[in-house]
C-alpha cells in the first residue's frame, strides 16, 4: 500500500503564510517596476520636450555650403512651421523639398543636437533668366519684383542671391513681362532655347499677343506663344546670314508670325522714296 503523508494543521498554516509573503513580495516588485518604467517614460517625455530638442525659430537652422542663396532664403525653402520638434523632422523629406524648388541642385539635411538641423547644398544660378515685370523699373515696388527664374519656372527675388553679382554668375538671358503670363510655358520654352544655336539676349513678353525675341543683331516678332516656337527658332537660325545681304541699320524687325514666310520690316526712313527719283 502507498504511504500517505500526514500534514499537520501547523504545517499548512506555515505554508499559507509563506505563499502570502511571496505574493506580497511579488506585488511590491511589480509596483516598483511599474513605477520605474513610468518614471523613465515621464523623464524621456520631459527631455524630448526640452527647448534643446525643438526648433522655435528659423535662425536655429544652420545653413552650410551657402555660396549664392541667402541663409534666409534657404530656411524659407525648407517650408517648416515653428515650433517644431526635432524628432518630427524627416531629413529625406526636407532634401526632396529643397531639390524640388529648382534653385538647389544637391542638398543635405542633418538632424543633430546643436544646432538642431543643418542644411546645405549646391545652388544653381547661371541657368535660367533674370525676370523683371517691365522694361523700365519706374519705382521701388517694381524693382522688388525683379527675380531669378530657374529653368523649371521657379521664381525667387534676386535679392535672395547674396553673391550673384559679385561672382558674375547672373544669367545672360532676360525676360520682361508679368510672371503669371509666361509661367505655364517657361519650362518648354527654355528647353527649346537651350537646344537652339541662337543666342537670345531678351524675351519681351509685355504683350502676350506678340512675343519679341532680341538677339545682338535683330529683333524678331513671333506673335503669341504656340507650338511653332521651335520652328520659329529654326527660322531665326536660317536668317543669321541676313546681315550679309542687307543693311541691318535699315531693318526694324523681322515678322515671324509664319516662320515659313519671314517678313522684313524696314525702318520708316528706309522705305521713303528717293527724292531724286521723283524729280523730273
Amino acid at each position: 500500500m502507498a504511504q500517505i503523508d500526514v500534514v499537520s494543521s501547523q504545517d499548512l498554516g506555515s505554508r499559507r503564510q509563506q505563499l502570502r509573503r511571496q505574493r506580497r513580495v511579488k506585488y511590491v516588485q511589480t509596483f516598483w517596476q511599474v513605477l520605474t518604467v513610468s518614471g523613465l517614460l515621464a523623464g524621456v517625455i520631459w527631455v524630448v520636450h526640452l527647448p534643446l530638442w525643438s526648433i522655435r525659430r528659423a535662425e536655429q537652422i544652420q545653413v552650410e555650403g551657402n555660396q549664392l542663396l541667402s541663409e534666409q532664403r534657404v530656411r524659407a525653402l525648407l517650408s517648416l512651421s515653428y515650433p517644431q520638434s526635432i524628432w518630427q523632422i524627416r531629413p529625406q523629406v526636407l532634401v526632396r523639398t529643397l531639390k524640388s524648388q529648382g534653385q538647389i541642385a544637391e542638398a543635405k539635411v542633418v538632424r543633430q543636437m546643436l544646432p538642431p538641423v543643418s542644411a546645405g547644398g549646391d545652388q544653381r544660378a547661371s541657368s535660367g533668366a533674370i525676370a523683371q515685370p517691365s522694361k523700365n523699373l519706374l519705382n521701388q515696388t517694381e524693382a522688388k519684383k525683379v527675380g531669378w527664374l530657374d529653368e523649371m519656372g521657379g521664381w525667387i527675388p534676386l535679392e535672395s542671391y547674396s553673391k550673384l553679382e559679385q561672382t558674375q554668375q547672373l544669367p545672360t538671358l532676360k525676360i520682361v513681362g508679368q510672371y503669371q503670363q509666361y509661367r505655364a510655358y517657361w519650362s518648354k520654352l527654355y528647353g527649346a532655347l537651350n537646344r537652339s544655336p541662337i543666342e537670345v539676349q531678351e524675351i519681351d513678353w509685355q504683350n502676350p499677343t506678340n512675343i519679341i525675341l532680341r538677339t545682338d543683331i535683330l529683333s524678331f516678332h513671333l506673335g503669341p506663344y504656340s507650338d511653332q516656337f521651335a520652328e520659329q527658332l529654326r527660322a531665326i537660325d536660317r536668317l543669321r546670314q541676313l546681315p550679309q545681304e542687307i543693311s541691318i541699320d535699315q531693318v526694324d524687325y523681322i515678322n515671324l508670325y509664319n516662320p515659313a514666310i519671314p517678313l522684313v520690316q524696314l525702318m520708316p526712313e528706309a522705305v521713303k522714296p528717293d527724292q531724286n527719283s521723283t524729280e523730273k
